[in-house]
């Protein structure tokens, strides 16, 4: 089955774009800290609020370097169904991330956005990535 050429370029694009998504939140993330906080929050809520975020955001980059680690070396490159789910997953991201800046969104929903476009595609590309490297065995 011949890989439709834009597959490749569509999925770089997307990664790339949930990217900087991730990192504008880093730099923007007070406003969605502020969101999740009753009206009079203490020190001690905010702190722990803005912790959760910086480690969801965190694991996000470490899924991201998942990725693009299977990406680049061409383990997942040219499988069609991966680039797919990629693609999918990452568009979907970039465009319910935006929102959760704009809107201000409470911080639980990142949770959801992680596990369905983040978490997903970086775990079938360990998968992929275990499939290629497991199955080359060292002869005795």
């Amino acid at each position: 089955m011949a890989m439709p050429s834009s597959l490749i370029p569509s999925r770089f694009l997307t990664l790339v774009a949930h990217f900087l998504i991730v990192i504008n939140i880093f730099w923007s993330r007070e406003n969605n800290v502020l969101a999740c906080l009753p009206p009079s929050y203490t020190p001690h809520q905010y702190q722990s609020r803005d912790t959760e975020l910086i480690m969801a955001l965190s694991v996000t980059l470490g899924m991201f370097l998942i990725e693009l680690l299977g990406f680049l070396s061409g383990v997942s490159m040219f499988n069609s169904t991966q680039s797919l789910i990629s693609i999918t997953a990452h568009c979907s991201a970039s465009i319910c991330l935006s929102f959760f800046v704009f809107e201000k969104w409470e911080c639980w929903t990142y949770w959801y956005i992680f596990g369905f476009c983040s978490a997903l595609p970086a775990c079938i590309e360990i998968v992929l990535i275990v499939a290629v490297f497991g199955l080359k065995k060292k002869p005795l």
